[in-house]
């Protein structure tokens, strides 16, 4: 059945398809092991979360002109140099690791640069998408694409990056590195962009940048689905930058079983993805949505409270199944209301609010662990999350209209 959809499809949309899902194993091979080797330098919160934050900081800087690159360029060679150049990072990286060089400073420059090439190469991937696949087949390709994202980066590399860290401190690094270099191989078959799908008519990127974000802000809708999440993710990032001490302090496991309630964010949001239709249907998008506002303040409650894994492991099944209903409730409203010449820089605007506001979180999360307790960004992000419930439940109603 794969085989067939795959045919369906498309030669190049399997190419983009399996380099995305080779990267996603990578990205999330890195993702659990990045914390345990800054932990395995310092024990300090603020250090800790501070590598979080060079890598989502890119964001804040880089997102709006990244979208406007974009649009401007051959998305496939972009994602192609972009990919190499982080493989590049990686190796260093892994070299100075096994050389026992490796320093806090190291570590920050090099998530810094992997944060600064994913801001082109993810915008350059979505944009990419349409390209590739027909228009009414864009659907069951997003949804390929949700599902590698889950069971890659979420279900598989989070226990692998935690095993191979305890093997040895390079080796996911490394392993990582391979899988930018084999991506970027895949991209490169990819057939060229029709010319058509670019703008024939360049302007300054300011203002370029300008109708972006303009666009998104004269929508409704959209505009309160960033700014929710925008201010949802400052919540969301000072509470979970600093979860690898949680893990160890509050709740007393070790590296791998951090890796395993990592998991559980793959277990909860691959069944996500095959509950979201069958929830839109039956609910509708509103009602969705403003019940994952309630999840959100629910989630950052309950591991305030708690100090027992199996507890946390069945919170964050839940809260990961909102976040893809969510995600994918939020992806296809986007899809549907923005113009086809806009969508690389209205993305790139939205994806500013959303990870620039885990960036803000990572790093004022790291502060309130060092200052207090480890468990007060968790009491934070909830009077936080509380706050955005009430003032974006009125909004949240027109999500049934799109």
């Amino acid at each position: 059945m794969r085989a067939l959809v795959s045919a369906r499809l498309g030669a190049d949309f399997t190419k983009l398809w399996t380099a995305a899902a080779v990267s996603n194993v990578g990205d999330g091979v890195t993702m659990a092991a990045g914390p345990l080797l800054v932990a395995s330098i310092t024990d300090n919160p603020a250090l800790i979360a501070g590598a979080v934050f060079a890598q989502q900081l890119p964001w804040l800087l880089f997102a709006l002109i990244s979208g406007a690159f974009v649009d401007r360029l051959d998305g496939r060679r972009l994602v192609v140099v972009v990919n190499l150049a982080r493989a590049a990072a990686l190796a260093g990286l892994a070299a100075t690791i096994a050389t026992d060089t490796v320093t806090v400073i190291i570590i920050y420059v090099v998530l810094f640069l992997l944060g600064a090439g994913e801001t082109l190469a993810d915008t350059a991937m979505g944009a990419l998408l349409p390209a590739v696949v027909a228009p009414d087949d864009l659907a069951s390709a997003n949804a390929r694409l949700y599902a590698s994202f889950t069971v890659g980066n979420q279900f598989v590399a989070k226990p692998l990056g935690a095993w191979l860290f305890v093997i040895s401190a390079a080796v996911p690094f490394g392993v990582d590195a391979l899988t930018f270099a084999i991506s970027a191989a895949l991209i490169a078959g990819i057939g060229r962009v029709p010319v058509s799908e670019k703008p024939r008519r360049r302007t300054s990127l300011r203002t370029e940048v300008a109708a972006g974000v303009r666009w998104l802000w004269r929508h409704r809708l959209l505009r309160t689905l960033a700014l929710t999440m925008g201010l949802g993710n400052v919540a969301f990032g000072a509470a979970f930058a600093v979860f690898v001490l949680y893990c160890q302090q509050r709740l007393g496991v070790s590296g791998l079983g951090y890796g395993v309630l990592l998991t559980t964010f793959a277990v909860g949001g691959l069944f996500g993805t095959t509950v979201a239709a069958k929830l839109t249907r039956a609910s509708g998008s509103a009602a969705l949505l403003r019940a994952g506002l309630i999840i959100e303040v629910v989630t950052h409650v309950s591991l305030a409270i708690t100090t027992t894994p199996w507890i946390v492991a069945v919170v964050l099944v839940v809260f990961s199944i909102h976040a893809m209903v969510w995600g994918i409730t939020v992806t296809s409203a986007r899809q549907r209301v923005v113009p086809p010449h806009l969508r690389g820089r209205v993305g790139s605007v939205y994806a500013l609010l959303d990870l620039g506001g885990a960036a803000l979180g990572s790093l004022l999360g790291g502060l309130f662990a060092s200052v207090w307790e480890i468990t007060t960004p968790f009491w934070i992000a909830a009077a936080v999350m509380v706050t955005i419930t009430v003032l974006a439940w009125r909004p949240l109603r027109e999500a049934g209209a799109v």
